[in-house]
């Protein structure tokens, strides 16, 4: 049997200053750890600012990182 996870597009994108929130299509919001994504933490503001909504995640051309909205459901840092 399937499980229905619902619409997991990505719409929007946030960061506090310990966390990075995404807004899903089905109005989930997705909070985990900035530490769990060094490129993300370590990035300047302009840069984690740049960013691309994919259908299934989210991409920053500048810093060379990809994050798959799967995987930061299932609660796993990049690695």
């Amino acid at each position: 049997m399937e499980i229905d996870v619902g619409d997991i597009r990505p719409i929007s994108v946030t960061f506090t200053s310990d966390e990075l929130v995404v807004t899903l299509a089905d109005g989930r919001k997705i909070a985990t750890p900035l530490a769990w994504y060094p490129r993300l933490l370590n990035a300047s503001v302009a840069a984690r600012g740049n960013f691309e909504l994919m259908a299934m995640g989210i991409h920053w051309p500048e810093l060379d990182e990809d994050l798959g909205i799967a995987g930061m459901l299932r609660g796993r840092p990049a690695s």
